[in-house]
């Protein structure tokens, strides 16, 4: 039976629990958004407080539609053109860093001018490369445990990638993709040799980094002891963890929060989770950590069932998408409960950020297109 016969009856059948659990963490995303930012909006824009609200709602109506096209697009059409959604992304990485073209903000120069929006290229490199490793691990699939044939090649396009990125600079992208794309090649079952080898270089080469730049090294520091120096290298951090001890078990009730009125920078972004903290409490933060676990989870037995139907390169990215929004969640989180040196990676579905939210739809709409071939195998369906 093919696949065509039965479009129309089978379009339905993928995983519900999934697309529940990305909705509801959409919507508590966009409620909390609202919360952090009304303040803010009011006094920089003057729209009643709705400013942030209103866009935040229209990157997810964006999000959501550029995945549902997404969704309709074979895994094998991902797999053959991966080589060019990877070299489109790259062209992206060099053209922000034109003057001129590229748009400056807080000294990052990380964002494409387009029309009423910025791009955030750096955001999309999430996803290309993960599309690009799984194909190319499939590609090379008998000659990863060989240097020259296996390694050295997907080494140096993790290395362009990686020094086009730091020269935005954005160093917390550098460290999703570089493991991103490190997690696809163990998965993929690159040699224990060679892999032992890179990760050693990569810790070498983040840790001279961190001490090369003044600015890492006082978000480390600022990390060890916020409370040394609260009102310049500790101060976000320290009224991250303020923000937590007013929350308690319950909150101070929704919209309660005082940290976002003007105390806690970037509220309804990079530390969404602090406020969450102190006006949902223990609870919230909980919910949301359990609902995230789920997500990742359910990507890794999504790309598990897809390995057992010798589905390879939709195994790998199932599981990369999942080892991805995992560990970006972990990072947001580990930051906001100064677990982490504070780094600027938003909590992905929930914090404000079009080219974030994009993105991260895009991927999901992928992880349900995997699922969804499953299905129609398992069914006995051609694909």
């Amino acid at each position: 039976m093919s696949y065509q016969a039965n479009s129309q009856r089978s379009m339905a059948d993928f995983d519900q629990i999934l697309v529940w659990t990305v909705m509801i963490l959409f919507g508590l995303g966009l409620v909390m958004v609202y919360s952090a930012s009304i303040v803010i909006a009011e006094d920089s824009h003057g729209t009643g407080g709705n400013y942030y609200l209103i866009r935040h709602a229209a990157y997810i109506l964006v999000g959501l539609l550029l995945g549902a096209l997404a969704f309709q697009v074979p895994m094998q059409r991902w797999q053959q053109y991966s080589s060019y959604l990877f070299l489109f992304g790259v062209f992206l990485l060099v053209l922000v860093l034109i003057p001129g073209i590229g748009q400056e903000i807080k000294g990052g120069r990380r964002w494409l001018p387009l029309f009423v929006v910025n791009v955030q290229p750096s955001e999309f490199m999430k996803f290309f490369i993960l599309i690009y490793t799984a194909g190319y691990v499939v590609r090379k699939a008998g000659y990863l445990d060989s240097f020259i044939r296996g390694f050295l090649p997907i080494f140096l396009i993790i290395s362009v990638v990686g020094g086009l990125l730091l020269l935005e600079p954005d160093f917390g992208a550098f460290v999703v993709v570089t493991v991103l794309a490190m997690a696809i090649l163990f998965l993929g079952g690159l040699s224990l040799k060679l892999f032992s080898g890179l990760f050693a270089f990569l810790i070498t080469s983040a840790f001279a980094l961190v001490v090369g730049a003044g600015y890492r090294m006082d978000r480390v520091v600022g990390f060890m002891d916020p409370w040394a120096d609260p009102h310049d290298k500790g101060y976000q951090l320290s009224h991250a963890l303020m923000a937590f001890g007013r929350g308690e078990w319950l909150g101070v009730g929704l919209g309660g929060s005082v940290e976002k009125l003007f105390y806690l920078p970037e509220a309804h972004t990079d530390f969404l989770l602090a406020v969450l903290a102190e006006e949902l409490g223990f609870v919230g933060v909980l919910a949301v950590i359990l609902l995230f676990a789920w997500l990742v989870m359910r990507a890794f037995v999504i790309g598990r069932q897809a390995a057992k139907l010798e589905c390879y390169f939709s195994a790998l990215v199932a599981q990369g998408i999942g080892i991805w929004i995992g560990m970006q969640a972990f990072i947001n989180m580990g930051v906001n409960m100064g677990a982490l040196p504070t780094k600027g990676l938003t909590l992905p579905l929930m914090s404000f950020g079009g080219s974030s939210i994009t993105a991260t739809c895009l991927a999901l709409a992928v992880l349900l297109r995997v699922d969804w071939e499953n299905r129609q195998r398992l069914k006995g369906f051609t694909v």
